[in-house]
């Protein structure tokens, strides 16, 4: 029998007794012990403080986001392990998946996106520059940087790895240190991948704190700089949310709560349709994945009124093939609750919902009163009323139990789906693309994401119940309000945005990014011979002026193939109202641009991979001159490459001064000695 360990200012803990037992949930044997006693968790609030936060922040974000990659690397070389302890929590192997390998997936698609989306820098750029100057002498200009507190994650029993890690990604990425504090039912299997990520010595120290147990007086410590995430009950979440230091310092806090999620088998997905089978696939697989322990998981599934019968009649037979027991036993299909205290509970609930409801399938007694495991057989009940019952959309039985709702309109559907007061998921089974605006326009506002099922996205579809760390995990009302993940979204969860007023000059020193109106480098030699280091933000070219002649543009023409009226037939172009005369064409101008800008011969520039926000902004017409600036607008470099890339700022002029175009170039720039 293990007695957990939190980890506290660099160092493993055991408290001087064992505390609450934890139990197998499929054989009822003690696993382990679980005490917080003894810990100071005001001095690990200071040390994430004090330690982890300066050491986090020294770090930037590409940085940050290489060590989940390391991270991810060394948990996958563990996993038997982590998979052996999963299956105590009554989780089947393919649970185990979603939570183990869902986990790890989740920080690699964060070491990803902040190293392709985030700057290689301290400081985010949060939109454009905002001119707040009739001569732009004073600007303005949103940035983001990490709140220099502690993010506390409180997370659910469901999922001890995913739970932890899907916090944890975006929070490091932010440069926020992090007190885990897994619920105890299952932390023994949160404690063994903490116990991994700390021996790969990877995260600087007081990056990752964890606590095993109570949280004692951890609360009592926040401040305006700290986060506080809670994954559980809308109880729990409304208790810690009235806390009041929470109150008192307006510390963040972030919840995701009870959901009674949807699912609505459209009008048009009769038994004969396609989109009928895969509805009722999803509601069975909802229900028994986790053994329907899951905050996304389909509580109310809403059917048209005249395939109520059909609906239950097909998913009752597949339910029927279902095998419950022991996870570790070959055959078994869906496992154990997390804990007889959980079995006990949605007993209950199931109990309250049949006052509303009539049971279809009943999985209550599918074993005995002396069964040591935490075992409730999947249960469909039906509400022939939805409308005029209260309990079906406000009771939550957390465990694999459904309740069948019939719809006589679409219009009703949308009704019901919002009856539950706000959710994390709602999914629609339909064919016809319309019904699937009118349900977005109709439940959008009460539910977190919309999951359009059908024939076509079906084979590629991560379901209805599937959390992607690239969108938004979260909802309104019930679902508790907050919102996670959300690709670099949930990073700024972490991070404080701040409006920074100022010169042209300060706004570039302040973001690494040259802002238009800043100071301009006279660039010798050419930029296009600087190596990457050798570049620096502000280096400019003015190139000389080119005259476009009127033979120009019809060459372009028709060598390109691009022969439309504004610039070959001047009757027509005179009755433009934009142009009154032919035009040269806007990519002449930038094929133009780039012969008078770039410097041909081999060298440190490898490639031209792009432009960004092209803006065509006046006509160049035949014998106008045009001419080019090319000012360095910002340098990223890339951890462990022998190139960076540079972001340059393209303005092109008439002879008169006028802007024609404006754009961002993008190229790769080798290293020092690289090329």
């Amino acid at each position: 029998m293990m007695i957990l360990q939190s980890y506290a200012q660099g160092e493993w803990f055991t408290p001087a007794s064992g505390g609450a037992s934890l139990f197998d949930s499929s054989t009822g044997e003690v696993v382990a012990e679980c005490s917080s006693e003894g810990l100071d968790f005001g001095a690990m609030v200071r040390f994430a403080r004090e330690v982890g936060g300066p050491a986090l922040r020294g770090y930037t974000f590409h940085e940050r986001a290489m060590m989940l990659k390391e991270i991810a690397q060394v948990l996958g070389e563990h996993k038997a392990e982590f998979y052996d302890l999963s299956y105590k929590t009554g989780a089947t192997k393919s649970d185990s998946w979603v939570d183990i390998d869902g986990g790890i997936s989740t920080l690699f698609v964060y070491s990803s996106k902040g190293r392709r989306e985030l700057p290689n820098d301290h400081v985010l750029v949060d939109g454009a520059v905002e001119r707040i100057s009739r001569q732009g002498t004073f600007l303005g200009q949103h940035v983001m940087v990490p709140l220099q507190g502690v993010a506390v994650h409180i997370n659910a029993f469901n999922f001890p790895v995913w739970g932890m890690l899907e916090k944890l990604a975006p929070t490091i990425v932010a440069g926020m240190p992090a007190i885990v504090k897994p619920a105890s039912a299952t932390a023994y299997l949160t404690e063994a991948v903490v116990k991994r990520i700390i021996e790969a010595d990877i995260l600087p120290e007081g990056a990752l704190q964890l606590i095993c147990g109570s949280t004692g007086d951890l609360l009592d410590h926040m401040n305006c700089q700290d986060v506080v995430s809670f994954t559980g009950s809308a109880y729990t979440a409304r208790k810690l949310s009235n806390h009041p230091k929470l109150l008192e310092e307006s510390t963040r806090f972030v919840a995701e709560t009870d959901s009674l999620n949807a699912s609505i088998l459209g009008p048009d997905a009769g038994p004969e349709t396609e989109e009928f089978a895969l509805f009722v696939k999803e509601v069975a697989r909802e229900m028994t994945v986790k053994a329907g322990q899951k905050c996304t998981a389909i509580r109310r599934a809403i059917v048209p009124a005249e395939h109520l019968d059909a609906v239950a009649e097909a998913l009752v037979d597949r339910l029927g093939k279902i095998t419950v027991g022991d996870p570790r036993e070959e055959g078994v299909r869906m496992g154990a609750l997390a804990s007889m205290a959980q079995r006990n509970e949605v007993l209950e609930r199931i109990g309250e919902l049949a006052e509303e409801c009539e049971i279809v399938l009943d999985g209550r007694d599918a074993f005995g009163p002396g069964t040591k495991g935490a075992f409730v057989a999947p249960t469909v009940l039906k509400c022939a009323d939805p409308m005029n019952k209260e309990k079906v959309h406000a009771v939550e039985a957390f465990g694999p139990v459904s309740t069948l709702l019939p719809y006589t309109s679409f219009d009703e559907a949308i009704k019901l789906a919002n009856k539950g007061e706000g959710s994390l998921v709602s999914s629609l089974f339909t064919h016809d693309p319309e019904i699937a605006r009118k349900a977005l326009l109709g439940i959008g506002a009460y539910h977190g994401r919309l999951c359009v099922i059908d024939r076509t996205s079906a084979g590629e579809s991560t379901g209805h119940g599937s959390p992607l760390p690239h969108l938004k995990h979260g909802g309104p009302g019930r679902a508790g309000g907050g919102e996670e993940l959300g690709g670099i979204l949930g990073v700024k969860h972490y991070m404080q945005r701040v409006a920074v007023q100022g010169s042209p000059d300060v706004l570039t020193s302040v973001t690494h990014r040259w802002v238009p109106g800043s100071k301009e480098t006279d660039c010798k030699p050419h930029p296009f011979r600087k190596d990457f280091e050798q570049i620096q933000i502000g280096d400019t070219i003015h190139t000389a002026p080119r005259t476009v002649t009127l033979e120009d543009i019809e060459h372009f023409a028709n060598f390109t193939g691009d022969t439309f009226y504004a610039h070959m037939d001047e009757e027509a172009a005179a009755a433009n109202p934009f142009f009154g005369k032919r035009v040269a064409h806007g990519y002449l101008m930038l094929s133009f641009a780039a012969g008078l800008f770039v410097d041909p011969a081999p060298g440190p520039v490898l490639a031209n991979y792009g432009l960004n926000n092209l803006s065509f902004m006046q006509p160049l017409f035949p014998g106008d001159s045009m001419k080019v600036r090319l000012t360095c607008k910002e340098k990223v470099a890339r951890l462990g490459s022998d190139y960076g890339e540079v972001r340059w700022d393209v303005e092109i002029t008439n002879q008169d001064g006028d802007i024609c175009a404006t754009y961002e170039l993008l190229t790769l720039n080798a290293q020092p000695g690289t090329y």
